[in-house]
């Protein structure tokens, strides 16, 4: 009986790797270069690009705030990435505003609270709010305890590029 269940073990081990390098390969085609885009033919009319992208969904759900929030500033660079640096940020930032954002159990933004206004270039506070909203709505929060809410602190440069510090 011990062989029987030996056995059993041992297929299910290759199986489980097989399966993991299946799942990782797949997420690594996603990041692979592609070619250059084919020139449009004069024959028709060039498509407009889409005015944003939507942002990729988070895999697994966050299984506390902590992973939540790293998830939700992924987000909000991916959804905003021509506006993002993902650099280290420079010894002097121009602007550091600081923004609580509070959620619906479906992820969607119900509320963003300004906490700190920077000093100088205040414009950078309505960026960072802009950014929150473009990236919204953001995973469900049903599962995580209440209050649904995080901060996200943005690191804007002098190009008005910012940095999640989430991410940093």
């Amino acid at each position: 009986m011990d062989k029987q269940r030996g056995k059993g073990r041992a297929w299910r081990l290759p199986a489980a790797v097989a399966t993991l390098g299946a799942a990782v390969a797949a997420i690594m085609s996603g990041c692979a270069q592609k070619g250059p885009t084919p020139a449009p033919s004069a024959g028709r009319p060039e498509t407009p690009p889409a005015t944003r992208p939507a942002p990729p969904a988070p895999q697994l759900p966050a299984r506390n705030w902590t992973q939540y929030k790293l998830q939700a500033g992924q987000r909000i660079a991916a959804a905003n990435a021509d506006a993002v640096y993902l650099d280290a940020p420079p010894d002097v930032l121009l602007a550091i505003p600081v923004l609580e954002i509070e959620l619906n159990a479906n992820g969607s933004v119900r509320r963003i609270e300004v906490l700190r206004h920077p000093r100088q270039a205040r414009d950078t506070t309505q960026l960072a709010i802009d950014a929150v909203r473009r990236a919204g709505p953001f995973a469900s929060v049903a599962h995580l305890p209440k209050p649904w809410k995080f901060t996200e602190t943005f690191l804007f440069r002098d190009d008005r590029k910012f940095k999640p510090r989430s991410l940093d």
